[in-house]
């Protein structure tokens, strides 16, 4: 039973990308797909994401609506941050992108 509603959820997505595509619209704005950028080895923005799950100045954890994104390196810290956005800043070593869903 659980397959069926992983399928429905599947071509909905797929449909979701579709519309985007036709109608010429970023798929940030229209899946609520996360926008991640990285500047160097210093800093990463990160929008639409959900929640801050692990903080420390050596590793980062993010989880957003795709995936959880883990960020490790030295003296990092977060710059700022709003329901749609943070900036992470710091010497940044690694950038890891985890399962669809939380990892503990």
């Amino acid at each position: 039973m659980c397959g069926i509603f992983m399928g429905r959820e599947q071509d909905r997505e797929h449909i979701r990308e579709k519309l985007a595509s036709a109608a010429s619209m970023p798929k940030d704005v229209v899946l609520g797909a996360s926008v991640i950028t990285v500047l160097g080895t210093c800093e990463v923005c990160i929008e639409n994401y959900r929640g801050i799950l692990e903080y420390t100045e050596n590793l980062i954890r993010v989880q957003t609506k795709e995936r959880l994104i883990k960020l490790s390196g030295k003296h990092l810290q977060i710059e700022y941050y709003t329901n749609d956005e943070m900036k992470i800043t710091g010497r940044i070593e690694a950038l890891e992108f985890g399962d669809r869903r939380t990892e503990s």
